[in-house]
């Protein structure tokens, strides 16, 4: 019998039409059986106030609970101005807080990275497994994903336009099985 491994799938752009949120929901076809991967919204969480977490709203409830609740992460992410959007900093710092209660602790993860430029969104990539580093998320080395040219990425109907493209990705997510695998 195989096991399922929960995925949260954390998406750096609020964007409704991003390419890294078209990216995510793909990624969601292309996966094995072996990975069940949900968006996690990051959209509603309040701009991260240590005066606030002995009193937490709602949306950093249910977002800490899922994160909790799943086996694994994986972050898809835009580059803004060489590192991470800020929403996804926020996102992270609030899920790491109070200090001891952190929801990313010890959850196997990866990154991805999207960009309309030819790097792919690098500086966002690795100030991502700078900051995963710190909040201990043992984040997958390799294969490395920087995609580039991301405007070109998809057809009109949101599918994947590059057959080679989504092998990548396929590849891309039977090693990062491989690595809750052994990190879980």
């Amino acid at each position: 019998m195989s096991t399922t491994y929960k995925v949260a799938v954390v998406v750096g752009s609020l964007r409704k039409d991003s390419m890294n949120r078209k990216l995510a929901q793909a990624l969601s076809k292309l996966a094995p059986a072996s990975l069940q991967l949900s968006i996690v919204e990051i959209g509603d969480l309040p701009l991260f106030n240590q005066d606030h977490e002995g009193n937490p709203s709602q949306p950093v409830i249910d977002f800490k609970q899922a994160i909790k609740s799943a086996n694994a992460v994986l972050f898809v992410t835009p580059e803004y101005n060489r590192s991470v959007p800020g929403v996804l900093k926020n996102a992270i710092d609030t899920g790491s807080r109070p200090y001891g209660q952190s929801a990313w602790s010890g959850k196997p993860g990866a990154v991805i990275s999207v960009s309309p430029g030819a790097i792919g969104g690098f500086g966002a990539n690795h100030h991502l497994r700078q900051v995963l580093a710190s909040v201990n998320v043992p984040t997958m080395p390799q294969p490395e994903a920087y995609i580039g040219n991301g405007s070109k990425l998809f057809d009109d109907s949101g599918a994947l336009a590059d057959p080679s493209t989504g092998e990548f990705l396929k590849k891309f997510l039977i090693a990062f099985d491989q690595w809750i695998e052994r990190n879980i």
